[in-house]
This record gives structure tokens, sequence and C-alpha cells, in this order.
């Protein structure tokens, strides 16, 4: 094989145990390689991805061993329905180690994604996959950094002890939506030295009153001998004005030592509230509309400084859902794609995970990840550069 896709992103999946038997006449690794780099071009089926590899054949055959040929689609659809999940994500967890370092207050926000038309029935959607992923930020960039399959949303608060397993927190800052608003996920993050920002909500009603409370008064003018931050920013886009107002408190005594008993790392760190005020600009009646979002975090500091990294924190938590996941649906179908047979449907979500971090890495060309697609497609040796990066 050569040298040049070896010493890439393939030589984490190398060891990747193959789930057939013996008589195999096709390599994991060549699968591997083609399924990426279809993905990458644009293929969102394994029906495509057979056929990208067909059309490039003779190509292919200059680097990879191909020892009977291009696989059919109905052999990777098998052979990737088998794979076990587990382990290529071990595989994807060291590869995106070596790219990222997860110190320095990176942040790592975890969110839960369905994959929408992976149901086998109509009737039935119980079987959809559900992908929890972790996203860290790096120059500019938001990386897939790990993934977990949960069988619904509810089974999220499972799911992220072990996505969390998989990462070294130490430094790092975790944020996560309110269903993982748990001690026993606050305690698992602050033992592995790591520090949260999670919001409260209803799931949590005694927290969230003593929160609101405090906050609340706290927005009004100040509590005496208390300490607020604040911090506030403001964003025209798509014909809407909206101001962020950020209030910050790191004296929690407020919140009573039986509270504050259940959740680590809460004692020496800060309450924060959000709020968001959204003015139509295109109507003339200026239509504004405000609310306000509660959290808790194991951060301590309420000077401005403190406050501004808190407000980078919680946005760029939202930016998960605004920027990934709309990239998974629009630029790889994801919410379309119909793929059922056993772990195919997780394993096909981890290759596009695999593509998109490949070309949010590349920055030799300044175009859309369309675009990019699109270039690597047409010129060998750029997606070469991508899947050797």
């Amino acid at each position: 094989m050569d040298v040049t896709v070896a010493a890439g992103f393939l030589r984490f999946f190398g060891d990747l145990p193959d789930p057939r038997g013996r008589n195999k006449i096709h390599q994991l690794d060549d699968m591997i390689v083609i399924a990426v780099m279809a993905v990458i071009c644009g293929a969102d089926g394994w029906a495509e991805v057979a056929m990208f590899g067909r059309c490039k054949q003779k190509w292919f055959a200059t680097f990879l061993w191909l020892p009977d040929g291009i696989p059919s689609h109905d052999t990777f659809s098998r052979v990737f329905a088998l794979l076990a999940p587990d382990e290529f994500e071990k595989c994807f967890k060291a590869w995106m180690s070596a790219l990222v370092e997860l110190t320095g207050g990176k942040l790592i926000a975890i969110d839960g994604k369905s994959i929408r038309r992976s149901f086998a029935h109509a009737w039935d959607k119980s079987g959809m996959a559900h992908m929890v992923s972790a996203f860290v930020s790096q120059g500019g960039n938001r990386l897939v950094f790990g993934q977990v399959a949960v069988q619904d949303k509810s089974n999220e608060i499972t799911a992220i002890p072990k996505l969390l397993e998989l990462m070294d927190l130490k430094g790092a800052v975790v944020t996560i939506d309110a269903i993982g608003t748990q001690r026993e996920i606050v305690a698992k993050i602050v033992k592995e030295g790591g520090d949260y920002v999670l919001p409260v909500k209803d799931n949590q009603p005694a927290l969230r009153q003593k929160v609101e409370a405090a906050l609340n008064e706290a927005a009004l003018g100040g509590i005496d001998g208390l300490n607020v931050g604040t911090f506030e920013q403001t964003q025209e886009n798509h014909g809407r004005r909206e101001t962020r107002r950020v209030w910050l408190i790191d004296d929690v005594s407020c919140l009573g030592k039986q509270l504050l008993d259940l959740w680590p790392g809460l004692r020496g760190g800060s309450l924060a509230m959000v709020q968001r005020q959204r003015q139509d600009l295109g109507d003339m009646t200026g239509k504004t509309t405000t609310e306000r979002h509660y959290y808790i975090s194991s951060l301590k500091g309420s000077d401005a400084a403190a406050t501004e990294r808190m407000a980078q924190y919680i946005r760029g938590h939202w930016s998960v859902e605004n920027n990934l996941h709309w990239q998974l649906d629009v630029s790889f179908a994801e919410d379309q794609r119909r793929i059922r047979l056993g772990h195919g449907a997780e394993n096909f979500s981890r290759l596009c995970r695999i593509a998109l971090n490949l070309l949010k890495r590349e920055t030799s060309i300044k175009i859309g990840i369309k675009g990019k697609r699109l270039n690597a497609g047409w010129d060998h040796d750029y997606l070469l550069r991508l899947i050797a990066g």
C-alpha cells in the first residue's frame, strides 16, 4: 500500500478487527479507504460507494491491494453491518487523540442527533439510530472527537458516561444539554480532571429554583457584597438582531449546603444566566422576544475575563446544533439515508464524521464543505492529501 495513505489516518484503523471469517476475498483496509474516499466525494449509500470504487478502480489499484477488484455494494453493506461499532470507535478516538489535545480549557460539547430515516418500518420507528457525539473546537473548526449510539434520545444519560470514558478530560471544559445535568455525570467529569458548564432546567427542580432566584436578583442590580460579572454581545443576521447578556456569580452559598454537597465541583464554582433578546428587523412592529437560560459550572471567577469565557463556552455549545448537525443533514444528507442492516447506519454515520473532520482540517483551499467535496472528486492529489492528513 502507498505510504502516503498508510502514513495518514489509516494507520489508526489498521488493527480494526475484521468481522468476517477466513474465506474473505476483499481486504478490510481497502474497503475502509474506498468507503471514506467515496463519502468525502459525495456517496450517500453503499451502492454509491461501490460505484465510486468501480469508476476509479485503475487509480485505486495503484495504492490498494484489491486482490479481487472492487467489492460489490452488498459486500460493503454486509461488512459494515457486521463491523463492531465499539472497535471502530476506539480506532476513531485514537485518530482524533493524535490530532486534538483537550487541555488548556478546550471546549468539549456533547450533543445527540437522530438519523431520522434509519428505522426499518414506517409504522415502527423504535429502531431509529440515535447518535451521541462529542465535538471539540480546534483552529476555529469543530471536529467530531467521539461517538456512541443509543436506542433513543431517552438513553442519552447512559451513553454520555461511555463517551466521557473515551476522552482525556484533564483541563477540558465539558458542555451538555440539560439531559446531561446529572450528579453522576458531573462527578465523572470532575474526577477525570475536567470542568463543566451545564444548563439547569425542570429535570432538576430544586436546583433550578435556587439558581434562578439568585441570578434573577443579581440581574436586577446585584446583591450587597456579591461580585457580579456581566458581558453583552449583539449580532445581526438573517433579518434579526440578537442581543445576548450574561450574568455570572461565583458565590454559590445561596444554594445551601445540601445542594452543594450533591453536586461535585459546584462548591468552588459559579452560576450563570444568559438572556437572549431577539428583534425581528423585517417586521414593522419590531417584535421582540426574550428568554433566559440558567447554568451551573465548576469554573471559578466572576471577573470580566471569566464572564466572557463563560459566554463563549455557552455560545460554543449552541453552535453544535447550528453548525455541525446542520452540515451532516445538508452536506451529507444524514436524515435522508435509509441504511438499516445491523450496525450499518451507525458505522456509515461514523464514516461521515471521519469525512467531515478531514474536510474541515484541510485549509489549503478557502471554500465550503460542498466545494471541497466536489474538488476531492475531481482532483486525485487533493483527495489523497485529505485522507493522508
